[in-house]
């Protein structure tokens, strides 16, 4: 192999050696091989690698020298798909908790979603807004979506020069009154708006597919799903809600529109559903340039092992069946495959609004109504605000009532506490994979390309982010493969301690988590092992230029 260096700088020298790292060669191809990091604390940046362990008598006295022996060295990850929710909700997450979760698993950058904060990042002054929030809260780097909803085709641009990495719009309704789903109207002309533009356009793919057992013309208005028919506690009423139908549905009308721009990166966030595969596939032989990203809760976990009323499972689109999980797997490795990504969409709430039972969660769960999915509570939301205002007496919930709601599926906030765990998920589900005989199970390098490489590629940000090599954000994640561990409560780092990821066990544990040259957390280290004692992380606002 070739010997990657760069000359050598004056100043504070930090050197960091494995036996084996996963390093990127001019190419942007990856390799395991032993290696030799130096790195500038000052400028943050990656100044020398060789492909050997050198020993500390190489360097001066002055470096810092850190021997990793059988560590994996690994760029640090970028979580392309994460809710922040600051300002406005930081009951549910914040800056410096999700950012603190996101570097104790190796993450060293985020990228914020423009929803479920308040206000949303639709307009030029609710970014500013969001911006200053973020400011000295943040563990690692934060970049940030803009979001498409009815109206604001016109703030689009402004927000595309502010350094917005990309944008967001639900196809369905998102269960937050601010952040409205768009229609095909709405689509056309954001993609017109944005054609040419070095950005990336996303889409929450669900929608209702206009033949369904149906209620007329409401369907057409995107209204919430139908009631279900069956039992609200039960996962698999919750999943037969939420068919791929859905996501094929939703899918076919962004192909269908995605001539109007040409030359406008498409991306399908959390695909869920592998019926949408060939439809993604045929896109793009056809010339679109549409991609999509998967998650970690679809590739590890699955519908037959959600028990009825673990309302920590729901998420939309849902975790569905093995079979389908199996799929989704079968893509990543594929020479030709649409999923080019793999996320977290960190999407938290507190646990009251997850209305687990007495035996999941120690938690009162509150008498709440929302349009998350499933059930349109407009009506019951509508009284709640008139008794509010005193103009209907005030209908007391009986406790019975209030015991019905726990463990609805309908009723319960959806998305997945995880940012920070993706690595661990990964590596240990595909390692049960591949003891299992499967034949579709990625490796070490899959990992960095599918959650470091290609999510940095995404956002614009390949030019710093995503690898080891010269030149780039000294971004770094010490990984030990061989360290087994349990997810507890106590472990988990995000506001609410709350995932359907507690008590499984995993393979491989971060250790440690270096942002731009700084150490920023080491498990077992001090203050919680979040060492540098401050957060350290910036916000990311350099315009977009691929």
């Amino acid at each position: 192999m070739m010997t990657v260096t760069s000359r050598s700088t004056a100043g504070p020298l930090t050197v960091l050696v494995s036996t084996r790292a996963v390093l990127t060669l001019p190419d942007d191809s990856l390799v395991l091989s032993p290696a030799t990091i130096s790195v500038s604390p000052v400028t943050g940046k990656i100044i020398a690698i060789v492909p050997t362990v050198l020993p500390k008598t190489s360097f001066p006295l002055s470096a810092t020298y850190i021997n990793y022996g059988s560590k994996l060295l690994l760029p640090g990850l970028v979580d392309a798909h994460v809710h922040l929710n600051e300002p406005g909700r930081t009951e549910w997450e914040g800056f410096s908790t999700g950012t603190r979760a996101a570097a104790s698993g190796g993450v060293t950058t985020v990228v914020d979603m423009p929803l479920n904060a308040i206000p949303p990042t639709t307009t030029l002054a609710g970014f500013k807004e969001k911006l200053a929030a973020s400011q000295g809260q943040c563990w690692v780097d934060v970049g940030f979506y803009g979001g498409v909803i009815p109206g604001n085709a016109e703030e689009l641009l402004p927000l595309v020069e502010a350094g917005v990495r990309g944008f967001k719009g639900f196809l369905i309704e998102s269960g937050v009154e601010e952040f409205p789903a768009i229609s095909s109207n709405d689509i056309a002309t954001a993609m017109k708006t944005l054609n040419g533009t070095p950005t990336t356009l996303m889409f929450h793919a669900e929608m209702i597919p206009p033949i369904a057992d149906s209620v007329g013309d409401a369907v057409q208005a995107s209204e919430p799903p139908l009631a279900p028919h069956g039992e609200l506690k039960s996962y698999q009423t919750f999943l037969e809600s939420r068919p791929p139908s859905f996501e094929t549905y939703a899918i076919d009308e962004i192909v269908s529109l995605a001539h109007l721009a040409p030359s406008l990166h498409l991306h399908i966030v959390h695909l869920s559903a592998t019926q949408a595969i060939p439809i993604l596939k045929a896109a793009r032989r056809s010339g679109v340039d549409i991609t999509a990203e998967t998650c970690f809760h679809y590739l590890g976990l699955a519908a037959e092992g959600v028990e009825d009323g673990d309302c920590r499972y729901k998420c939309c689109p849902p975790i569905r069946e093995q079979l389908n999980q199996d799929g989704l797997w079968e893509e990543l490795t594929a020479p030709d495959s649409c999923i080019k990504t793999v996320v977290s969409d960190h999407s938290p709430c507190t646990p009251e609004l997850k209305l687990l039972p007495p035996h999941l969660q120690a938690v009162e769960a509150p008498h709440m109504h929302h349009s998350d999915s499933g059930i349109d509570m407009t009506a019951d939301l509508a009284r709640t605000k008139e008794e509010k205002l005193g103009r209907l007496p005030v209908v007391r919930v009986e406790e019975e009532q209030v015991a019905k709601e726990v463990g609805d599926f309908f009723a319960a906030w959806g998305g997945i506490s995880s940012v920070g765990l993706g690595l661990p998920i990964l590596y240990t589900s595909a390692k049960k994979r591949a003891l299992a005989g499967s034949k579709s199970t990625p490796g070490v390098l899959d990992i960095v390309r599918l959650c470091c490489a290609a999510t940095a590629k995404q956002v614009g940000l390949s030019h710093r982010k995503g690898a080891l090599k010269v030149g780039m954000d000294a971004d770094i994640c010490v990984f030990d493969d061989t360290e087994e561990w349990v997810l507890h409560s106590a472990g988990m780092h995000w506001k609410n301690r709350c995932s359907p990821w507690e008590g499984h066990r995993f393979a491989g544990r971060v250790k440690e988590t270096w942002v731009r040259g700084r150490k920023v957390f080491e498990y077992g280290g001090i203050n919680g092992g979040f060492v540098s004692g401050k957060p350290l992380g910036e916000a990311i606002t350099e315009k977009r230029f691929a």
